[in-house]
């Protein structure tokens, strides 16, 4: 029988520069080069603009200062799948898993892909959101369609999956050398936008930093409908605009899924998490600031395609810097899908090694990673890069579309803020409930920092549900459906009608009876 501890399949190769490229090469990917447009027409002012920045990167910093001591106390493969299940029980566990299998991992291989071709579109004029291939087919209030950009997301999805059923040591190879170039990139970016952006006419000398009004900006332009009003709007709408930022500075929870690999992991983990969580944090705040003093607020707020990096490239150096800055992006997007793809399927292998998913998901290929988990994986994202939201215009009638990118964000910020709280949740649940494990490194601020976060991630998920129901609920919806799946495959194992699908169905059942 085939175990975790088989050197075959987990070696601790990975030092503290894989890891750290692991934390990094998954959180620069598409986000920071294009939601700021979103973000800025949501709060109408650049100060609240880098204020949304600020404030996600708060989030990510103090989750990721909880994480770590999880990661360092618990280095096992599945990371986050492990902690929830340890704190909570397999019901919790089986719930990440699954969200993360159906909109949280899944979705944001899409929104990535499809920034991906987004940018692509820059350099290849067919490649557009309303060139379609197959019009959108309404189905309520929801639609599905295939434009030529959907199509390029699918295609570069599908084409990364195929690579990593290669093998583990070239899925590595490629991270390390895409994250180094990007962040290249973005630091080039910064360089020039700072340096030689800056202008009179630019955001940071002709709106007002802190007045929205005082830019055009209201409430009810920001957000159709809504009948709240004053500060608290501005604060509501602070709180939406901080999607783009969260989902930009998310996924680097992923490197915990490969904790089973990483050399020396109660050093290397706590340092590549906080390590990488800042760097990151410090470049998008930088970042923003030379798309602030480089473009005015409309420029911002209405870049073409939302890709406000190209714009300011474009305004800097010409035709050149918009080619030049569209090509990086697209070297960001595909490194960055390569290790969400990878660190992905390491999470349903570790759910199905545990009997929480189909058998198959934990058989290895003959270059000894997860093909199952990984194929099934990339199917499943690249159907999201389909399903987009329909608004019909009650005077004309007329049908507009949602623009792919920005739902899928509000899909997947819903159910994977609700996650990243239980997971910061654990470390107090752990530290009451297994005192005695030894912790190689210990949460720094406990309990303030647990608690600044646990509080922060409840108000943004109540915000979402609130102006986004439509998106938002569509991740809710997702995750409840785990409950019903889990408790139909706790009563198939119960029965064990797994026990002969493979060499996995005796422990399946073993460790499923042994949690209740």
């Amino acid at each position: 029988m085939k175990n975790d501890d088989q050197p075959a399949k987990l070696v601790r190769s990975l030092n503290l520069l894989d890891a750290t490229m692991i934390v990094v090469g998954s959180m620069i990917g598409s986000g920071i080069f294009i939601t700021s447009a979103e973000s800025a027409r949501l709060v109408g002012a650049p100060g609240w603009l880098l204020a949304a920045w600020a404030l996600a990167g708060v989030l990510t910093v103090t989750g990721a200062l909880c994480c770590a001591e999880l990661a360092a106390m618990m280095p096992k493969a599945g990371g986050q799948y492990v902690f929830l299940r340890e704190a909570y029980g397999t019901g919790t566990g089986f719930l990440f898993g699954w969200s993360l299998f159906v909109i949280i991992q899944t979705g944001t291989i899409a929104a990535v892909a499809v920034a991906f071709a987004n940018f692509t579109g820059v350099l290849v004029e067919s490649v557009s959101a309303t060139n379609y291939i197959v019009a959108p087919v309404s189905l309520g209030r929801y639609a599905v369609s295939l434009s030529t950009q959907q199509l390029v997301a699918i295609l570069m999805i599908l084409f990364l999956t195929a690579m990593n059923t290669r093998g583990l040591e070239t899925g590595k190879i490629v991270q390390n050398l895409f994250t180094f170039t990007k962040t290249a990139a973005l630091v080039g970016l910064i360089i020039v936008g700072l340096l030689l952006g800056a202008n009179a006419g630019s955001a940071a000398f002709t709106s007002s930093w802190w007045d929205s009004a005082a830019n055009g900006w209201s409430p009810q332009a920001a957000q159709p409908g809504l009948a709240v009003t004053g500060g608290l709007a501005l604060v509501m709408l602070l709180g939406r605009a901080m999607t783009g930022p969260l989902f930009a500075q998310s996924a680097w929870n992923n490197v915990t899924f490969t904790g089973g690999e990483v050399e020396n992991p109660g050093r290397n983990l706590p340092r590549a998490l906080l390590t990488g969580c800042l760097a990151v944090v410090a470049l998008y705040l930088l970042a923003n600031l030379a798309y602030v003093l480089t473009l005015s607020l409309p420029e911002i707020q209405n870049a073409p395609g939302n890709r406000v990096a190209t714009l300011v490239m474009q305004k800097i150096l010409g035709a050149p810097g918009t080619i030049l800055m569209a090509a990086a992006i697209m070297v960001s997007t595909f490194g960055c899908n390569n290790g969400l793809i990878l660190a992905g399927a390491r999470v349903t292998y570790a759910m199905a090694r545990d009997g929480m998913f189909f058998p198959a998901f934990a058989r290895l290929n003959s270059r000894n990673v997860p093909a199952v988990a990984l194929i099934a994986q990339g199917v499943w994202a690249s159907l999201l890069t389909l399903l987009r939201t329909v608004t019909v215009n009650p005077q004309t009638g007329e049908a507009t579309y949602g623009n792919v990118y920005t739902q899928l964000l509000e899909y997947i910020i819903s159910a994977d803020l609700v996650f990243y709280a239980l997971m910061v949740g654990a470390v107090i649940v752990l530290r009451r409930k297994r005192p005695d494990v030894p912790r190689p490194y210990r949460t720094y601020g406990y309990p303030l920092v647990p608690l600044v976060y646990i509080v922060l991630s409840t108000l943004i998920v109540l915000d979402l549900a609130y102006l986004a129901p439509l998106t938002s609920g569509i991740g809710y919806l997702f995750v409840l459906a785990g409950l019903i799946v889990y408790l139909v495959w706790r009563y198939l194992i119960r029965r064990r009608e797994f026990a002969t699908l493979s060499a996995f169905g005796t422990e399946a059942t073993a460790a499923a009876e042994a949690s209740d």
